[in-house]
């Protein structure tokens, strides 16, 4: 793969699945060809998309059989729809029932499409099922975050679920995004045109301090590549005695920094030397510097 196709977020979803896995070995599952249109956009006037923009695929990771599924950040957002989420949650029953290794998750994605607002809720609710069914079988379940959308709305809560999380400078993840918060609860609480505000909070630098991603890679293709072959054997047991330490370590950070309103508040009370120029520092730079002591565990 050459410098300039490696590019992550300038990638499409299909070049993103293809770029991940070991060369020509993908195979896609219902592709353009298979004509798989949703069927409640045109209700709305509304062009679909073959694949309902979702790739979904096998193949090989260093010579590991795995599944792969990849959003099309372009088509709508990469927001969920019932086609759409249906995919997905096939190809995870599919990696549970075989036993594959692992499952790579290139989230890219709003939320929930408001024209198949019932129907994506529901799609959300059986991925998730879906991911829990996987990972108790034994399946790791990467999620790479790096695309234009980043991972919104139920997306967030897919990453947040996954064995690992792997993000990059451009990928953000939240439940709420900026506009929906500042809606509800006014611009006092929380400023959508603040970009600065909304990286600190949302973007990838920020959550792979706080330990909700797991690692932080350049926006290379083949980075995210080598991310998910090292967090694949890492991918914790998914048993009631992990999920009860999670939620103890949760309960730990909401009370240690439950009050502060920024994201530079928290790395200062956290001991972070100079917080305030983390999101201006070089990727060299940003390397160097060291996990918050208490994000080396799986809490999201």
């Amino acid at each position: 793969m050459n410098a300039q196709s490696d590019y992550y977020y300038e990638a499409s979803a299909r070049e993103r699945a293809q770029g991940l896995l070991d060369p020509g070995s993908f195979t896609e599952f219902m592709g353009p060809q298979s004509r798989c249109l949703s069927p409640h956009l045109a209700q709305f006037n509304l062009t679909g998309a073959f694949d309902d923009g979702i790739i979904i695929g096998a193949g090989l990771l260093q010579g590991m059989p795995v599944y792969v599924a990849a959003q099309e950040g372009r088509f709508m957002g990469g927001a969920f729809g019932e086609l759409h989420g249906a995919k997905l949650v096939g190809l995870l029953r599919a990696a549970a029932a075989q036993k594959i290794t692992a499952v790579l998750l290139a989230l890219d994605t709003g939320g929930v499409r408001l024209q198949e607002a019932n129907a994506g809720e529901m799609a959300i609710s059986e991925v998730l099922r879906a991911i829990v069914a996987a990972r108790r079988a034994g399946v790791a379940v990467i999620a790479l975050v790096g695309g234009r959308a980043g991972a919104f709305g139920g997306g967030g809560i897919i990453a947040a679920s996954c064995s690992r999380i792997i993000v990059s400078g451009h990928g953000r993840i939240s439940v709420s995004g900026p506009e929906v918060i500042e809606t509800n609860k006014g611009v006092e609480e929380f400023d959508s045109k603040d970009r600065g505000l909304v990286w600190r909070v949302t973007g990838g630098r920020s959550r792979a301090l706080l330990g909700g991603a797991d690692a932080y890679v350049a926006d290379r293709i083949s980075a995210f590549r080598d991310a998910a072959l090292a967090q694949i054997p890492n991918a914790p047991p998914f048993t009631l005695e992990s999920l009860q330490a999670e939620q103890a370590r949760l309960s730990q950070r909401l009370a240690a920094y439950g009050v502060c309103r920024d994201a530079t508040e928290i790395w200062r009370q956290a001991g972070l030397e100079t917080p305030a120029p983390v999101a201006d520092l070089s990727e060299a730079d940003y390397a160097g510097l060291s996990r918050l002591p208490e994000a080396d565990h799986d809490a999201r």
